[in-house]
């Protein structure tokens, strides 16, 4: 390929962070390629506003089908392709769900890296390769952590999460491949997955405040977050790759708050009391739960110079406006088509 632009391969493209991280990566002039799992229903929502510019950044996206789980086509499209960046975010990122489907979780999230690995050594691509690693696989060690903390997973995801850490560390020993962990802590957004703590409760307090629910269901309340943005956190995976030699980074903002503390901020954004709506349901519990994760980003901050630019009570403050808006939308839009009907 002949293009003059850097290329970027994005697995998970059509996730919350792998729409921003397009999005980044089109805004600094790249040739973005995503890799979507076919499907009957459209699944792509989150990059309707990219494909809207066709003029500018839609026109350099391409979106190609394939899955984790498939080693050939994954090699073919790598040595198609010759991207100069891959960032691996495509996994089963559910924690409570990945107890209730350890195989497919290890299959997808840690074998899935494997493959991607292997891809990349079998096409003899020169790349840089970006592993989305995760604050779970810290698991139950106490914080701060950082790069030197051990791992104790405490959940089949965590588990499969630390297997895909170690083959990327493996790689980059064996075969000289620029290869990095990005040990990234929770971070949300406005396009947060609706199965996610953080935005099943921000789109409740919506439905609430608009009088279509009454309460909200979920489990351990007592659980600690280092919670930031997911702009903030897809910037510093471009960072890691630009650097001279690969290295691990964890990314956090350093502070962390209960599960109780996210309601506070949600509910009290509308003027609502969480305690008339909330209710414990012991289904969410989590087999073995992780207490508290609160990151130290201070490495990163030293030789990426990343540092975080929402902090918790604006990142609530964003999920709930945000979905407010879009239930508002969506209500409004029912009221068109039933004026138009009628």
């Amino acid at each position: 390929m002949t293009n003059s632009r850097p290329r970027a391969l994005i697995t998970g493209i059509s996730g919350q962070d792998g729409s921003y991280l397009a999005e980044l990566l089109l805004g600094k002039g790249y040739e973005v390629h995503g890799l979507i799992r076919r499907s009957s229903s459209f699944n792509t929502h989150r990059l309707d506003a990219i494909y809207r510019d066709p003029h500018e950044a839609g026109a350099h996206l391409v979106l190609h089908y394939g899955d984790l789980s498939d080693g050939v086509s994954l090699t073919n499209l790598i040595r198609d392709l010759q991207p100069h960046e891959i960032y691996h975010l495509g996994a089963q990122s559910h924690v409570r769900v990945s107890f209730d489907i350890p195989d497919y979780t290890a299959q997808t999230t840690g074998l899935g890296t494997l493959r991607i690995l292997e891809a990349i050594r079998a096409s003899g691509v020169h790349t840089r390769f970006y592993q989305a690693s995760s604050s779970e696989m810290f698991g139950a060690e106490p914080p701060p952590q950082n790069e030197e903390t051990p791992f104790h997973p405490r959940s089949p995801y965590g588990a499969a999460k630390v297997f895909a850490y170690w083959i990327t560390v493996n790689f980059r020993e064996a075969y000289g491949l620029f290869a990095v962990n990005g040990i990234l802590f929770n971070h949300e957004s406005e396009r947060r997955g609706e199965t996610f703590v953080s935005r099943k409760i921000t789109r409740a307090v919506a439905r609430i405040k608009a009088g279509l629910q009454d309460h909200l269901y979920l489990g351990n309340l007592d659980a600690k977050r280092d919670w930031g943005y997911a702009r903030d956190y897809v910037r510093a995976m471009w960072m890691m790759l630009q650097q001279p030699s690969p290295d691990d980074f964890v990314i956090a903002t350093g502070e962390s708050h209960t599960v109780r503390e996210f309601l506070d901020h949600a509910f009290g954004r509308v003027g609502l009391d969480w305690t008339q709506h909330v209710e414990i349901d012991p289904r969410y519990y989590r087999p073995s739960e992780v207490d508290h994760l609160r990151g130290d980003a201070s490495k990163a901050a030293r030789i990426l110079g990343w540092e975080p630019s929402v902090r918790f009570p604006e990142l609530v403050a964003r999920m709930v406006d945000a979905d407010i808006q879009l239930l508002e939308d969506e209500l409004a839009g029912r009221l068109v088509g039933v004026d138009r009907e009628g």
